[in-house]
């Protein structure tokens, strides 16, 4: 977003709405002024404990929403009641699929998380009247493509060490404060083995081997510290 577009924004914008993070995300970045002002007036800020559900898999919702702290889990749940955590998503990302009434996966507060709700309707009729509103989620939608192919290289040719690497990377990019890059993880052993397709004692094995590595540093059981982005990162291409 340029400066001169980002201070009408300023003008007629909400204390709220200029303090989120997600004001220049995909949704609200590409919206006018007005547009964005309407979206505030009918939107609702809500705090959501981790294991809640956001969004059912085969609903048909009325709302869409941003997160703006976080991390939440998709998952798919298949016919004999197993289910898949097939991708995670983290402030300020969008959730829910536009112009798409029942939906295909199940949406979940892996943490404590809190998203900014706002109603279908109104959301779908601004992505018709708005081509640049058009183009960000297109440009969304190509990028989770992207990012579920390298998930597939990942599951598919890379090795236990590599993808447990991989997994902490992608959270650590996600960290909420810039300047730092410990986090919590939002996930259990369990769920990291489910993500992975490992067992739950590969991925206790692994995080205990970059640990006596120094490539990162792990404090009550699920606070983990990455001291060097480059060095995780050598650890996801061997």
């Amino acid at each position: 977003m340029d400066v001169a577009r980002s201070e009408v924004l300023e003008i007629g914008t909400s204390v709220a709405c200029r303090s989120c993070q997600a004001r220049h995300g995909v949704v609200c970045g590409a919206l006018s002024a007005g547009q964005l002002s309407e979206l505030s007036r009918h939107s609702l800020r809500r705090k959501v404990d981790a294991g809640c559900e956001i969004i059912a898999q085969g609903s048909e919702n009325s709302f869409y929403s941003n997160i703006m702290r976080g991390v939440v889990k998709l998952c798919r749940v298949m016919s004999d009641g197993r289910q898949q955590i097939v991708g995670l998503q983290f402030a300020p990302d969008f959730v829910g699929r536009p112009f798409v009434r029942e939906s295909t996966l199940s949406a979940e507060a892996a943490t404590d998380a809190e998203i900014c709700v706002f109603p279908r309707n109104l959301l779908e009729r601004m992505i018709l009247e708005t081509r640049e509103l058009q183009r960000s989620l297109h440009a969304q939608a190509l990028n989770e493509l992207d990012a579920a192919r390298e998930w597939m290289l990942t599951l598919g040719r890379r090795t236990a060490e590599e993808k447990v690497a991989s997994l902490l990377h992608l959270i650590a990019a996600h960290a909420e404060t810039a300047t730092s890059t410990a986090f919590d993880l939002p996930l259990s052993r369990a769920e990291i083995a489910d993500f992975l397709g490992l067992t739950i004692e590969t991925v206790s094995r692994q995080l205990t081997r970059l640990r006596k590595e120094g490539v990162i540093r792990i404090e009550n059981i699920r606070h983990i510290t990455v001291p060097d982005m480059d060095a995780l990162a050598k650890k996801i291409s061997g």
